[in-house]
């Protein structure tokens, strides 16, 4: 054997020692989801349950919910979270719009909420049972998430129809983080609309492209016909607080529950700015107007 040839044998010997004894994971292929294909499928329909396909947000976010709920996942190689669950006639939608994404949804490992109504909780028992995921919600709404009920606490107690509870798993306290992966959520008590009502803010990265990513929960000041807000000042003063807090939220893509609160699939689509700094606080603002216009005509009549 010549001197050459086993010098080059050799070096090859000496790289495949330093070689890592795993590769790392290849990235997660997920499929073309259109904005605009959801804008048009929509077009005319925002049924809380009306079918409509899946929507690329931003890096690894995609809407799959219905026309008049979003329904949010987030997706990593690690597993993925999804945040509500809108009707129980919407979870086979759901779960059909992540396999059209490619992805399996026995690969979302914990559900997460907005508040515990019908049409953004509805679907989460449907969920939970087809991915096994683990629900995390906070203190304030297992009750209401659990029995398919509102509480004695919640405005709008009696209005809505009961919907099919779901075991929590876990509690998320305000300011605390849950984490899955690279995955990071940052919970934040926002009670008003419900008094379990919690929002969620993360970063989301596309390359070096990152962006402030904030699903703000309903913020309007309905309730039950016999509900007034003045007779309740210690839950105006939590709203009041919620629309401070959120009105000073690092947001740079606002994302709600109700798409049509935040121009949302307009925006995904290309027809309105995407990323708005001023978001938060815009939509904070309008709901402080509503919240106030409330008190006004309560206190009139």
């Amino acid at each position: 054997m010549s001197a050459n040839r086993f010098a080059a044998m050799m070096a090859l010997v000496a790289l495949a020692g330093c070689a890592k004894p795993e590769a790392a994971p290849a990235a997660l292929q997920i499929a073309d989801a259109s904005p605009a294909a959801k804008l048009t499928a929509c077009a005319g329909k925002d049924g809380w349950s009306d079918a409509a396909p899946p929507a690329h947000v931003f890096a690894n976010v995609y809407d799959v919910g219905s026309c008049g709920i979003t329904v949010l996942l987030i997706a990593s190689d690690a597993g993925h979270i999804l945040i509500d669950g809108a009707t129980s006639e919407a979870a086979p939608g759901i779960l059909a719009n992540i396999r059209a994404l490619g992805l399996d949804p026995v690969d979302v490992r914990i559900l997460i909420n907005s508040h515990e109504h019908l049409d953004h909780a509805g679907g989460l028992a449907a969920l939970k049972a087809a991915t096994g995921a683990r629900m995390i919600a906070r203190a304030e709404a297992k009750p209401g998430l659990e029995t398919g009920l509102a509480g004695a606490g919640d405005p709008q107690a009696g209005v809505n129809e009961p919907f099919p509870g779901v075991v929590v798993d876990q509690i998320v306290t305000d300011g605390e983080t849950i984490r899955l992966g690279p995955i990071a959520l940052t919970a934040h008590a926002t009670p008003g609309h419900t008094p379990g009502s919690t929002s969620w803010t993360w970063q989301s990265c596309d390359g070096d492209t990152c962006r402030a990513m904030a699903y703000v929960d309903s913020l309007t000041a309905i309730s039950a016909d016999e509900y007034r807000f003045t007779d309740h000042p210690d839950y105006v003063a939590a709203f009041r607080d919620t629309l401070d807090r959120i009105d000073g939220f690092d947001c740079e893509i606002l994302i709600t529950p109700h798409p049509g609160a935040s121009n949302l699939r307009e925006r995904m689509a290309g027809k309105a700015p995407l990323v708005d700094p001023t978001g938060c606080r815009t939509y904070a603002q309008a709901a402080r107007v509503r919240l106030d216009a409330r008190l006004a005509k309560e206190k009139n009549q």
